[in-house]
């Protein structure tokens, strides 16, 4: 099965260039990797344009101009330069661990999306962290320091647990993944969310009115978020809104998605 990777990034390249390092030392590489750019500037251009002379992957860039925050839109205009039948999306502040593209794999059923988790790193430590700063010993010295949190995530146990749900409680799109038919029934990320927040949340409710079910795995597919400073929030009351909205709806088939950006 073909494999999509999407990175949503907007002015972190050094963030995105270790990320996209991660991707390209994995056990199992994605057969392309997409950048989601939201408008950044030149810099991240140029990290990209390296990475694409390495030649180990396809690396598609996409980018938009700046106009705010945009998640949902530069997501979608990825995933339509996309091709794999698969998807896994997540953001440039994401390192993932080197089986995290095989774990989704391996979990990927029909029916079902898969949500991962996360261990949050501080200041500190992410100036510097890559993929082969992963290990249980570190982490533990990053945790006693201050520097670390959720690090129980990068357990890896001799099997996953692994809860099915419809619930919204930890959707993140830093670390999730679906079919990419599924996501095209549901027309994609509704491009009515601006502003941070709650557009992956809203992509789970009409998953679910669709009819699939979400698949939550711990203790593997883990990602190390490196810190930053948090995202404005002067659209959250206003998406808060809009995913109330959505719940309240009978429908699946958001009005403002990728169809668009489809031939």
């Amino acid at each position: 099965m073909r494999i999509s990777l999407i990175i949503t990034t907007y002015n972190r390249p050094k963030y995105l260039k270790r990320v996209i390092e991660g991707y390209l030392n994995q056990t199992h590489i994605p057969d392309e990797i997409v950048i989601a750019d939201d408008g950044s500037d030149k810099e991240t251009a140029l990290i990209i344009k390296n990475l694409q002379e390495n030649g180990k992957v396809k690396i598609i860039h996409v980018w938009h101009e700046h106009k705010g925050f945009r998640a949902a839109k530069i997501r979608n205009k990825a995933i339509a330069h996309s091709s794999g039948e698969y998807l896994i999306i997540t953001d440039d502040d994401s390192i993932p661990c080197h089986t995290h593209v095989e774990d989704h794999l391996r979990y990927a059923e029909e029916g079902y999306f898969i949500q991962g988790h996360r261990v949050l790193l501080g200041p500190e430590v992410s100036q510097n962290f890559t993929f082969q700063d992963i290990s249980i010993k570190k982490l533990i010295l990053y945790k006693l320091k201050g520097q670390a949190s959720n690090v129980v995530n990068a357990i890896r146990l001799p099997a996953p647990l692994i809860k099915i749900s419809q619930s919204l409680k930890g959707i993140r799109s830093c670390n999730m993944s679906f079919f990419r038919k599924d996501f095209i029934t549901v027309n994609g990320f509704n491009e009515d969310f601006e502003g941070w927040g709650k557009e992956d949340s809203e992509l789970a409710v009409r998953f679910y009115r669709y009819g699939l079910k979400r698949k939550d795995i711990k203790f593997r597919a883990t990602c190390y978020h490196l810190y930053h400073a948090p995202y404005e929030r002067v659209n959250l009351e206003k998406n808060i809104s809009l995913l109330n909205l959505s719940i309240k709806s009978q429908e699946y088939f958001c009005k403002n998605g990728i169809d668009k950006y489809l031939g």
